[in-house]
């Protein structure tokens, strides 16, 4: 069931976190999310940059996009969004971090016919319709290519490719570590080539040796998983950690909140929780 905070509860819950700068979540897109095309000229596009540590964020990746919190940067689907919805977060200069996945091959996507039977291979657990790629084969890299370009053409200031540690996962195919690093660096250089800031998300193990080829770092539940510390190469090179936790405690117990916000704050996390499903049905930041 959708939980809607009230005013009331939100500020107790956010007592010790310093307050939430977020509006009071009302919808403020009815649209339904449907394929976009590039046929609107999305401006300003803020070439070079950079998240620093600290700054507000909002993340939906499903249902109609709620543009009126007031944060930084908004992180969404690179497909879905439509286009008034881009068009709008640009007006309010709100920056848009455009979500694709680079890892998996998803047979719901506008551009799935460009693949290759050959570029993907076991499921994904837990989510259907979505298969592991193999990140060796040209085909893939150039599908990724066209990605980066269409979020170009709709107004991105960078992109969070998803599923970037298939070395690490049963995959169908025998990655290794070297070939995940190769790839990872041929997203961040591809990105970057185009003015795109480049997010490294999750892939923790690998953080020493793509820190300098990312620009912020988007991870889910290090709290949860007690992996936090492996983020701090990103804050100590003044770049943005983004985090989201999931567990319902941090919503609806104040304590557990403000422990939360608490250590953010000390390790200039950019912290909010949201739904698993990243659908606007509720919110709480950390700033």
């Amino acid at each position: 069931m959708k939980f809607t905070l009230t005013v009331l509860s939100l500020l107790l819950m956010l007592i010790g976190c310093g307050g939430s700068k977020e509006s009071d979540g009302v919808q403020s897109d009815h649209e339904t999310p449907q394929n976009t095309s590039a046929d609107i000229a999305v401006t300003p596009h803020w070439e070079g940059y950079i998240p620093s540590p600290g700054t507000s964020w909002q993340y939906q990746l499903s249902g109609s996009v709620n543009t009126r919190y007031n944060a930084e940067i908004y992180d969404i689907d690179l497909f879905d969004t439509v286009d008034s919805t881009m068009q709008a977060l640009a007006e309010a200069e709100q920056k848009v971090i455009c979500y694709f996945s680079a890892g998996s091959f998803e047979d719901w996507r506008d551009d799935a016919a460009q693949f290759e039977p050959a570029d993907y291979g076991k499921a994904l657990d837990g989510w259907p319709g979505e298969y592991w790629l193999d990140i060796r084969r040209e085909g893939v890299r150039t599908v990724m290519q066209k990605r980066l370009d269409l979020a170009v053409e709709r107004g991105c200031v960078g992109v969070e490719p998803d599923n970037m540690d298939g070395y690490a996962n049963d995959t169908g195919f025998d990655l290794t570590a070297d070939d995940q690093l190769e790839y990872n660096r041929f997203i961040a250089t591809e990105a970057r080539d185009r003015g795109l800031a480049v997010g490294l998300k999750n892939t923790l193990e690998l953080i020493p040796a793509l820190v300098d080829h990312f620009d912020f770092a988007v991870n889910e539940q290090c709290v949860e998983y007690d992996e936090c510390d492996l983020l701090s190469p990103f804050i100590e090179a003044g770049k943005a950690v983004l985090t989201v936790e999931y567990r319902l405690k941090y919503r609806d117990d104040p304590s557990e909140l403000a422990s939360l916000c608490a250590a953010a704050e000390s390790r200039q996390f950019s912290t909010v929780v949201l739904p698993l499903a990243l659908d606007d049905s509720f919110r709480v930041s950390c700033l």
